[in-house]
């Protein structure tokens, strides 16, 4: 072939060519790289299929077992409730209230899925482009794997470790896609918006909604939904309470997303991003029942160990909150009433402020951390001190004065003579309370103990408890634990026996002076005293019982033997070896508890019959199904400890000392008679008592320190623990009819005064101690040689 031959040929086979072709030579090496890269795309896919094949094939049998799902039973803990429904107290690691799906509000759905899952009800359970997203992610060492759905979520919080590694994401895919094949879709959200832990230590969205907002879920509005949704990611991060400005993006940006999707209209997102949060305190207690809800948590943990926190018991209480609560602020302020008389002891701490003005503030939130509030005893750092006035800042950053009266309790502690340890001065941290005209006084935290329980006589049935000042300050049960002598509160038990003996409330019994050489009281010789150190002669049983009259008492026990006594008071409750048979049991010398106390006058007040106090009412599950439940005991002869016609004349003669006795404060405050009840001091004033009762209620109040020391000389059971039962009364007996007993068969009213039957005709105990004198006045002579006694 000629050259020209050739020429031609090519020229012709050139023009014949693609385009493309002729391309210039980059534009060719720009194709050839995206050949490479779509070959090696897909070489990426097909490794990615082959490899969930394989993984498919290999893992999938090995798979756990999903029962725990198709079984869902979360850690629920212990709710205690009132009478009344209201929750005072839970106890379990985690805090969580199953709520079933069908029972959790749209609105909640709606935000979960908006911003975790939004095609949850469309999928099989993966999200496979973003599987595949989340792979090629951890091959370029990306931090975030993401495209977690709903359901692989659960898997992995059930069955996963947190880990990111790609395997453990293999996993979290077969196993989705085994649990979706097993569980509806409402099945997987319902054991998701349960299961999920929101912070706070709260477990599930009923749980967060309550925690956070103090609401149930099913009152949650759009603004708040979408403030919940956003916990799941990250809830300490997102913790409206603790970061109220990270949650809140978060939650405008799950507000848009709820629109996006469909999920509410456009004047809804609206009124959502205006919607202002406000969030439940972390300190707030409905009701103040911390003494109550231990003393159940105990009883269930005694019958269910370990499993009282976590199988989601709920355990009905007989109490009612609002007597509860009446009876925690009596039994408060009867303690800080006292502790106004007392000396005062000084600022808690002292701290050096900053010169620099603005750095105060955050030095006083520094100290007071240590010093936390007690309920209506705020602390504080004094600022500005004289003796006229007080200036304090407060946790809050709030400054407060006190001046005039608000300075008196705390007057040693502004002199210019206090000792150093005791004078308040400038960084002193310091108690202050407001009154109810808003003005602030100095005070202390009480070093004084009280307790308070009421019942119900009818059935048993426990209506208030508080068994200390503070339960965070002291978890010392005084209504239960406290062991202490009863003094004077324990006479009626004297009496109610004496009525066995032929005595009655006409019996004339000589208060006296009385001496007994050792062996007759157990131990010393023993020369008792009365109260105000005087004596009255010859008195009524009546007379003798109101105004406290140890001489009486003694008396009579002395009369109708100590060992009879001693036996008589177990009908009551007592126990008998606490309580040894000498005659100082006739002041109350042995050992009860406020319980013991309320449970023993209940006997006075139902007409002679012993019931068991009782607290838990009822015991459900997590479903609502009773598991146990209180059956009340009758008032039958069953249960009958005394007799009749005994109750009705202790009650006649507990009427009296409310009447015109060491009581009489009661009956003149609440304006009706039909109040029964006994003061109580021990010697040297260690302890003050009121124990009383209507017919339907009868309640016991103690005071004294936990250590027994001496409350001071002036202060006794009418004017320490009698107020408290009074201001319960006051609002517990409101609008109850007055109602009085009947005498029963048996008795007769002679002249005024209540007689068994077979005493009427002489046949009991007239008098006693009628010959013993009293102490006669010295003579002039006398009073003369006295007077010289102490001149030399």
């Amino acid at each position: 072939m000629s050259d020209s031959t050739r020429a031609t040929e090519n020229k012709a086979t050139s023009s014949s060519r693609p385009a493309h072709s002729r391309a210039p030579r980059w534009l060719r090496w720009v194709g050839k790289a995206a050949l490479w890269c779509a070959t090696s795309v897909a070489a990426v896919v097909f490794a990615v299929l082959l490899l969930g094949g394989v993984a498919l094939a290999v893992a999938y049998p090995h798979l756990p077992q999903i029962s725990g799902l198709l079984d869902y039973r979360p850690k629920l803990p212990m709710r205690i409730y009132s009478a009344d429904g209201v929750l005072l107290s839970e106890f379990g690691e985690e805090r969580r209230n199953f709520t079933p799906i069908g029972q959790v509000p749209k609105v909640m759905k709606d935000a979960v899925l908006a911003i975790e899952d939004a095609r949850f009800y469309e999928h099989s359970g993966v999200d496979y482009k973003g599987v595949l997203r989340a792979g090629l992610a951890h091959l370029s060492d990306a931090r975030s794997q993401g495209a977690s759905t709903i359901t692989m979520q659960v898997a992995r919080n059930f069955y996963l470790s947190t880990e990111k590694t790609f395997t453990r994401k293999i996993y979290e895919v077969l196993l989705a896609l085994k649990i979706e094949t097993q569980l509806t879709k409402d099945q997987i959200l319902e054991v998701y918006m349960n299961q999920i832990f929101l912070g706070q230590r709260a477990y599930g969205f009923a749980a967060a909604s309550e925690i956070y907002f103090g609401k149930p879920l099913q009152s949650i509005t759009v603004a708040e939904a979408a403030m919940l949704a956003g916990l799941p990611k990250a809830p300490s991060n997102y913790n409206p309470v603790n970061n109220p400005r990270r949650a809140t993006i978060r939650q405008l940006y799950i507000i848009e997303r709820m629109l996006e999707n469909g999920f509410i209209t456009r004047e809804e997102h609206d009124a959502a991003r205006n919607q202002p949060m406000r969030y439940r305190p972390p300190t707030e207690v409905p009701v103040h029942a911390e003494f109550v809800a231990e003393a159940a948590r105990q009883m269930l943990y005694t019958q269910y160990g370990d499993e009282a926190y976590s199988r989601g018991l709920n355990v009905y209480l007989t109490i009612q909150s609002g007597e509860q609560g009446v009876a925690y602020r009596a039994l408060r302020k009867g303690v800080l009433d006292y502790e106004r008389r007392q000396v005062y002891r000084g600022p808690e701490a002292y701290i050096d402020l900053p010169s620099n003005t603005k750095e105060i503030d955050a030095r006083v939130a520094e100290a007071l951390v240590d010093h936390p509030d007690n309920d209506e005893l705020r602390a504080g750092v004094a600022l500005e001190v004289s003796p006229r006035k007080v200036v304090a800042m407060l946790q809050n950053g709030e400054s407060v004065t006190v001046t005039g009266e608000g300075l008196k309790p705390a007057t040693s502690g502004l002199s210019d003579k206090a000792s150093p340890k005791t004078r308040i001065r400038v960084g002193a941290v310091i108690r202050l309370v407001k009154n109810a005209k808003g003005d602030w006084s100095i005070t202390q935290l009480p070093e004084v103990e009280g307790a308070f329980v009421a019942l119900d006589p009818r059935n048993g049935a426990i209506r208030a408890m508080v068994g200390g000042f503070d339960y965070a300050k002291n978890k010392f049960n005084h209504v239960t634990q406290a062991w202490r002598q009863p003094g004077s509160s324990f006479k009626p038990f004297i009496y109610s026996a004496s009525l066995e003996k032929g005595f009655t409330p006409a019996t004339v019994i000589n208060d006296a002076p009385l001496f007994f050489n050792a062996g007759t009281t157990g131990s010393q010789p023993w020369e008792p005293k009365n109260y105000d150190g005087t004596f009255d002669g010859p008195m009524s049983m009546r007379r003798g019982l109101a105004k406290s009259k140890n001489m009486i008492s003694i008396r009579i026990l002395q009369s109708i033997q100590p060992a009879y006594a001693q036996e008589w008071i177990t009908r009551f409750g007592f126990e008998a070896d606490k309580h040894p048979a000498y005659l100082t049991m006739a002041l109350g010398a042995g050992s009860v508890t406020p319980l013991q106390m309320a449970s023993a006058y209940g006997v006075f007040a139902n007409g002679g019959y012993r019931l068991n106090p009782y607290l838990i009412s009822k015991v459900t599950d997590s479903k609502g199904k009773v598991l146990t439940e209180a059956r009340p005991q009758a008032l039958d002869e069953s249960a009958r400890a005394i007799d009749a016609r005994n109750a009705f004349v202790m009650t006649s003669l507990l009427q009296e000392v409310t009447r015109s006795g060491t009581a009489a404060r009661a009956q003149g405050t609440l304006k009706r008679p039909d109040i029964y009840g006994k003061t109580g001091t021990t010697n040297d004033s260690l302890d003050a008592w009121f124990v009383g009762y209507q017919r339907t209620v009868v309640a016991a109040v103690w005071i004294g320190y936990d250590t027994p020391r001496k409350l001071g000389a002036r202060e006794t059971g009418g004017g320490l623990a009698l107020p408290v039962w009074i201001d319960f009364m006051s609002s517990t007996l409101k609008g109850v009819p007055v109602e009085e007993p009947s005498a029963p068969s048996g008795l007769a009213n002679l002249g005024g005064e209540w007689y068994y039957d077979e005493y009427t005709h002489g046949g009991g105990v007239s008098s006693l101690g009628l010959d013993d004198k009293l102490p006669t006045a010295p003579s002039e002579d006398e009073k003369k040689g006295i007077l010289d006694l102490f001149k030399n």
